[in-house]
């Protein structure tokens, strides 16, 4: 459905049912398929015919919904996963390996930060994180002969910098790497990357896009338009042969279209196993259907509470993108021109206790650690999801003590403006 509005791509790419058949997206609850011969389950193990045999690689379910979030961030090829981070993880794992390296914004979330610094460092993937607002020369200088991505967030959590999509890919492309951006916070409704010139997008379908707080996952999206093999030295899982796979090179059979998500399927989830389930892909669509409806209220309850609290006097600072006078105001008015997300960053006057005696005050907004949900809920980062980072790396990911991350739900805009009030005192 690419000649369609985003709203219709919510609420109907990825399946197209026949006649008689469901409505809805089916839940394929199998683990298994049944095939009439062996030669025709061979094809599929050699990758000559599309089809499913465990669900551990790939499932119907799963694919109708990986190809509406294909086609709603304007790619080519999509599949879920079952969280976020694993979708971040497959998504560098895929084109780096041990004795590699990625450039990556120091501002992105705390866990896809540990999972970069500490974890994907055992593996031997080396990574220099910078300042998603360094210089040119800065940037220039992160990268190294066997760099392999460049990595940031559309809009960080939680400290709600807004990454410069053309600086970013123009110096990746420069040096013949794919920028690769998690897009969770902004949705394809807000912004689509690719149409700034990244080339493999992910998310946390956690968030936003599921908007419920039901179902864990994630989703990776290829735009199609990094060619792999015009850089085949940098990238020999793609442009050499797969013996795992008879020998199968990826670009050349799949094309630059298809051939990072196949790869990513083939060997990673084959390997990892880190598929989600039908029953969250069944549950992730149906939030799917009203996002684009859903992301308004969020934005438009986002900027009223930015609004009141920048003119609080109990309040340190305030960070939101789409308010008048924040530093990212002119990115997001040239990325994300019809708002940016539902959460809100700011300071309470007097530091870290009294951000958390603020919180402990309020009666809608509960503490959760979670964002963006049609509930609103908040987090001081600096004592959750960011307490493994030393003082110099919460510093370099924009974390004060007196941070709050505050996500604003679906609920009224006054009640939400007055539990902040009542709780500031």
């Amino acid at each position: 459905m690419s000649g369609y509005q985003i709203e219709t791509k919510c609420v109907q790419s990825g399946y197209t049912p026949g006649n008689g058949e469901p409505r809805e997206v089916p839940i394929y609850q199998s683990t298994t398929f049944k095939y009439a011969t062996s030669a025709d389950m061979g094809k599929l193990f050699d990758l000559e015919a599309s089809g499913y045999f465990y669900t551990r690689l790939q499932n119907p379910t799963n694919d109708f919904v990986a190809a509406k979030i294909a086609d709603m961030e304007g790619g080519t090829a999509g599949m879920l996963t079952s969280s976020g981070q694993a979708a971040n993880f497959f998504a560098i794992f895929n084109i780096a390996t041990q004795g590699d390296h990625v450039v990556a914004c120091s501002t992105i979330y705390g866990g896809t930060f540990n999972l970069f610094n500490v974890t994907m460092r055992k593996m031997g993937i080396d990574f220099t994180f910078v300042n998603p607002d360094c210089s040119d020369e800065e940037l220039e200088n992160a990268f190294k002969p066997n760099t392999k991505a460049v990595f940031g967030e559309t809009i960080a959590n939680p400290a709600l910098t807004v990454l410069d999509f053309e600086r970013f890919a123009k110096a990746a492309h420069a040096h013949g790497v794919p920028l690769i951006v998690d897009n969770t916070f902004a949705t394809p409704v807000n912004c689509r990357p690719f149409i700034f010139g990244a080339d493999i997008v992910t998310h946390s379908t956690t968030k936003y896009m599921d908007g419920h707080g039901a179902a864990v996952g994630g989703a990776i999206v290829d735009s199609g338009q990094f060619d792999w093999m015009a850089h085949a030295e940098k990238f020999p899982g793609l442009t050499t042969p797969d013996e795992s796979y008879h020998g199968i090179t990826y670009a050349e059979k799949f094309g630059k279209e298809g051939a990072f998500i196949t790869k990513a399927t083939a060997q990673l989830m084959r390997d990892f196993g880190s598929i989600q389930s039908p029953q969250h892909a069944f549950l992730l669509n149906l939030g799917l259907e009203s996002l684009h409806v859903r992301m308004k209220q969020h934005c438009d309850n986002g900027l009223a509470l930015a609004r009141f609290l920048h003119d609080h006097p109990k309040v340190d600072w305030v960070s939101y993108p789409s308010l008048p006078g924040d530093k990212y105001y002119p990115l997001a008015e040239k990325y994300l021109p019809h708002g940016s997300c539902g959460v809100v960053s700011f300071g309470v006057k007097g530091g870290r206790k009294e951000a958390e005696e603020f919180m402990g005050r309020l009666k809608v907004f509960a503490i959760e650690t979670h964002v963006a949900d049609a509930r609103s809920c908040c987090l001081h980062p600096a004592s959750s999801t960011h307490r493994q980072l030393t003082e110099q790396e919460l510093i370099d990911c924009g974390i004060s003590g007196n941070l709050v991350r505050m996500s604003c739900g679906l609920e009224a805009t006054k009640d939400l403006i007055e539990d902040v009030e009542q709780a500031l005192g």
